[in-house]
C-alpha cells in the first residue's frame, strides 16, 4: 500500500477494489447491509406504487386481458436484469449505467448514457411524486386542496402540489444521509411487501369469476388497423412503466457491504419479488371486480385503487390505501437516490457542469448534499412547467421511461459487442472468490435484452395519439412528446458533451487514488 498522496487517498480492502480500478478513492459511507440493498431495488420497482398508478391505463387498453402482458414484460426485463446482475458483480460502483458503459464502450457512449439516465431519473421522480393524486383524494378528500375535482386543471394542479411537498420530503431524507434513507426506505420496503400479500390473500377470498378473464378484452382492438394486437401493444406499456429500476442496488455499490456479492442478488430478488407480488395483485384485481366493463376500472380517478374500495370494506380498503402511499414515497425517495448517485458519478469525472460541487461529499453525512437538493429543485421544476397540463401523467411518464430503456441499451448495446468479438471474460473472479456470471448463457441472453430494450422503447415511444394526447388540447408535439422530447435532450446533451464537456473530463483531484504498482485491483480476466 502506497502513502496517500495530495488530493487523493490509497485503499486496498476488497470492497475498494473496483473503485480503484475506475481511479477513485473512497468517499462514501458504505453502511448499506443485504436487506437494505434489496430494498432499494424493490422500492424502485415499487409495485403498489406502479401497478396502482397505471392499473386504469392498461386496463383502459385491453380490458382483463392486459395482465397477460405482465409476465410477458418480466421475461424481457429479466434478460437486462441478468446482464445488470453480470456488471454489479464485476463493477459494483455508484452511478452505475454511466460507468459501466464508460468500461464497455466509448468515453462518449457512456456520457450519453449517464445523461439519458440523469434526465429520465429526474423525470421519473417527478412522475412517481404525481401518483399520490391517484390515491390520497380517494383517502380523503381534503387532500383535493386545488378546486373541487371538476375543474379543467383542478386534476393536474392538485396533482403538482402534492408532487412537489413528497420531492421536498425526498431531497431533505437524501441530503442527510445513507443511513436515514436506508432506515425510511426498509421501513417502507418492510409495510409494502406486507400489505402486498395481504391485498392478494383479501383479493383471492373476494374473488367472483376465474382466472380465465384475462382472455376478457372487452372489445379491444375492434375497428382499428392491428386489432386487439395494436391494443394489447398500447396495455403493455403499463407493465413496460413498472418493471425497471432494479438497477439502484448496484448504483449504491459504493455504499454496500461486500457489493459483489450483494448488488447481484439484490437485483434479481427485486425483480423477481416484484413480478410475483405484482401479478398475484392485477390477476386476483381483474378476478374480484364486479363488473368488468365498468367504466371507472380505466378511470385515472377510479382504477385499482377503485378495486381495493369495492371489494373490501371501507375501514379496511382505505387502510390499505395508506399503505400505497408508503409505496409512493419510499419509491420517490429511491428514485431520487438512485439520481443523486448517477449525479456524483458523472460529476466526479467533471462531467457535468458545476462538477466539483454537485461531487462534493458532505464530511459528516458522507452524501453529495449539493447533488440532492439541485435534483429535488430540478424535479419540482419539472412540475411546475407542466402545470396547467390535465395530460401530464402519461406524457412526462412516457418520456421518462424511454430514456430509461434507451440508456439500458446503451450498456447491453456495447456489452454485447464485446461478447461478439470474443472480449467478454469468463468467470468473475476476485480475492479468491467466485461472483455471480453468466458464463454460456451470457451470448443469448445479452442478444435477447438488446432486442427486448430495442422493442419496447419503440413501443413506448411509438407516437399514438391513445397514449400521449389522448383528450383535448390536442398538440401535435405532444402526440410525438418521445420524439421530439427525447430527441432533443440526447441531441442537445450529445452536442454539449463534444463540444464542451469532452476536453475537460477527468476525476477530480480530491476523488482521486494514487495505488502501489502491482496491486490487484481488476478481476481476473478482465480486459480493458
Amino acid at each position: 500500500m502506497s502513502s496517500p498522496a495530495r488530493g487523493a487517498e490509497t485503499t486496498g480492502s476488497a470492497d475498494s477494489a473496483a473503485l480503484a480500478e475506475f481511479g477513485y478513492a473512497e468517499r462514501l459511507d458504505r453502511s448499506i447491509g443485504r436487506f437494505s440493498s434489496f430494498a432499494a431495488g424493490i422500492s424502485y420497482i415499487s409495485i403498489l406504487t406502479g401497478t396502482f398508478q397505471l392499473f386504469y391505463f392498461g386496463y383502459g387498453g385491453a380490458g382483463p386481458s392486459y395482465v397477460i402482458s405482465w409476465p410477458i414484460v418480466f421475461v424481457g426485463q429479466l434478460m437486462v436484469a441478468l446482464c445488470f446482475a453480470e456488471l454489479a458483480a464485476r463493477y459494483p460502483v455508484a452511478g452505475s449505467v454511466y460507468n459501466w458503459a464508460k468500461k464497455l464502450g466509448t468515453a462518449t457512449t457512456a456520457w450519453l448514457a449517464g445523461w439519458t439516465m440523469l434526465v429520465a431519473s429526474i423525470v421519473s421522480i417527478a412522475a412517481v411524486a404525481l401518483a399520490y393524486q391517484i390515491t390520497l383524494p380517494q383517502l380523503w378528500s381534503g387532500f383535493q386542496i386545488w378546486g373541487d375535482g371538476t375543474g379543467t386543471y383542478d386534476f393536474a394542479v392538485n396533482a403538482v402540489i402534492l408532487a412537489g411537498v413528497l420531492i421536498l420530503f425526498t431531497t431533505v431524507v437524501n441530503a442527510y444521509g445513507v443511513k436515514l434513507m436506508t432506515r425510511i426506505n426498509s421501513a417502507g420496503v418492510v409495510i409494502e411487501l406486507v400489505a402486498a400479500v395481504l391485498i392478494i390473500v383479501l383479493l383471492a377470498a373476494a374473488a367472483k369469476r376465474g382466472p380465465d378473464v384475462v382472455t376478457q378484452t372487452n372489445g379491444a382492438g375492434e375497428g382499428q388497423s392491428l386489432g386487439f394486437l395494436g391494443a394489447f401493444l398500447v396495455a403493455s406499456i403499463a407493465s413496460g412503466y413498472v418493471m425497471y429500476g432494479f438497477d439502484t442496488a448496484s448504483s449504491l455499490g459504493e455504499e454496500t457491504v461486500d457489493p459483489r456479492r450483494t448488488a447481484p442478488s439484490a437485483i434479481l430478488r427485486a425483480i423477481t419479488a416484484s413480478f410475483v407480488l405484482g401479478g398475484l395483485i392485477l390477476l386476483l384485481a381483474v378476478m374480484a371486480v364486479r363488473d368488468t366493463r365498468d367504466p371507472a376500472l380505466a378511470s385515472s380517478t377510479g382504477g385499482l385503487q377503485y378495486v381495493i374500495l369495492q371489494a373490501l370494506p371501507g375501514g379496511v380498503g382505505k387502510a390499505f390505501l395508506v399503505c400505497i402511499v408508503i409505496a409512493i414515497t419510499v419509491c420517490a425517495l429511491a428514485v431520487h437516490t438512485a439520481a443523486m448517485r448517477l449525479m456524483f458519478a458523472m460529476a466526479r469525472d467533471n462531467n457535468l457542469p458545476a462538477s466539483p460541487k454537485l461531487a462534493a461529499v458532505h464530511p459528516t453525512h458522507k452524501t453529495p448534499v449539493t447533488a440532492a437538493v439541485v435534483i429535488g429543485l430540478l424535479a419540482i421544476a419539472i412540475l411546475v412547467v407542466n402545470i396547467r397540463q390535465p395530460q401530464i401523467f402519461t406524457v412526462v411518464t412516457s418520456i421518462a421511461i424511454v430514456m430509461i430503456y434507451l440508456a439500458y441499451l446503451l450498456v447491453t448495446v456495447p456489452m454485447l459487442v464485446r461478447r461478439l468479438r470474443g472480449q467478454w471474460p469468463g468467470t468473475a473472479e476476485a480475492d479468491g472468490r467466485r461472483y455471480f456470471s453468466l458464463g454460456r448463457w451470457g451470448l443469448p441472453v445479452n442478444i435477447a435484452a438488446v432486442l427486448w430494450g430495442g422493442a419496447m422503447a419503440l413501443n413506448i415511444a411509438w407516437p399514438r395519439q391513445s397514449v400521449y394526447n389522448a383528450t383535448e388540447p390536442h398538440h401535435w408535439y405532444l402526440q410525438w412528446g418521445a420524439f421530439v422530447f427525447v430527441g432533443a435532450i440526447m441531441l442537445g446533451g450529445l452536442a454539449y458533451y463534444l463540444g464542451r464537456q469532452r476536453s475537460r473530463t477527468g476525476v477530480l483531484p480530491e476523488h482521486a487514488v494514487t495505488l502501489a504498482p502491482g496491486l490487484p485491483l481488476a478481476l481476473e480476466g478482465e480486459q480493458g
